[in-house]
């Protein structure tokens, strides 16, 4: 129960990492809203684990959110706030990926990728900030970056381009909201097994990047010194001691979790 009682926001929560993170914290009793673009489904996800909850004396809520939407964020924050209290924890983890080959990149493909991973990051710290300063207690923010944060791929670099950047507000914000003894602090992912990977092996293979489907995760994770890819429960137990006052000392790190891809 390292997280009991803490309020928590997560992003992209309607799948994968993002809703992996949200179970979690809830079974070590914090609470958790699930936000996510798509309203349906992260409300389903929210529903699902109404038993979860009120098993480990917590509360679960949900919201629709467009990250690069300051006034979405905002109410989402608020929505929290009026359910739990307070806010403790948010983590920035909604994220898109559309691979092109590296000359077929277009303004639009940049935009829309560097949109919602390096600006719907950077709102989303903002915002967080303010209502914990707010709150005059302090908080954790908690960014999902990425293995492309630490080396250039050739058919996805505006996805790469942008988790440099979250390395870099991660950075950015630590620096300046210390003061308000708020840490920040990120995760890096390799390869892991969620709906996003499956929808970047279909992209691969519509730009030639790829002749078979797994032939692009079969690649990337040929390296991986663990000897297979991550679930996202691999992922979990950082992402919650992130949560916890176990890390209050630790602020603007990055924590690679992909199995010893990327030594760094």
């Amino acid at each position: 129960m390292r997280v009991a009682g803490r309020s928590c926001i997560v992003t992209g929560a309607a799948q994968g990492i993002g809703r992996a993170i949200g179970e979690a914290l809830l079974d070590e009793g914090a609470n958790v809203l699930f936000a996510d673009i798509n309203a349906a489904k992260v409300a389903e996800v929210a529903e699902a684990n109404a038993e979860r909850a009120a098993t480990n004396g917590a509360k679960v809520t949900h919201a629709a959110v467009d990250v690069t939407n300051r006034e979405t964020v905002r109410a989402m924050i608020a929505h929290a706030v009026e359910t739990f209290g307070r806010l403790d924890v948010k983590f920035n983890n909604a994220g898109v990926n559309k691979p092109l080959n590296f000359l077929d990149v277009t303004e639009d493909n940049w935009n829309f990728i560097m949109g919602v991973n390096g600006l719907g990051c950077m709102i989303g710290m903002q915002e967080a900030a303010r209502q914990m300063i707010a709150q005059g207690t302090g908080g954790k923010i908690i960014n999902t970056a990425s293995i492309a944060s630490r080396q250039g791929f050739d058919n996805v670099a505006p996805y790469c381009a942008s988790k440099w950047a979250v390395v870099s507000l991660t950075q950015s914000g630590a620096r300046d909201l210390a003061k308000h003894d708020i840490t920040v602090t990120g995760f890096a992912p390799g390869v892991v097994a969620t709906e996003m990977w499956e929808q970047v092996d279909k992209d691969l293979m519509e730009i030639g990047a790829a002749e078979r489907p797994g032939q692009a995760m079969e690649e990337f994770s040929s390296e991986i010194l663990k000897g297979r890819v991550a679930t996202p429960r691999d992922i979990t137990g950082t992402t919650t001691f992130l949560a916890s006052r176990d890390s209050d000392y630790m602020t603007g790190q990055i924590v690679m979790i992909d199995g010893g891809m990327t030594l760094v």
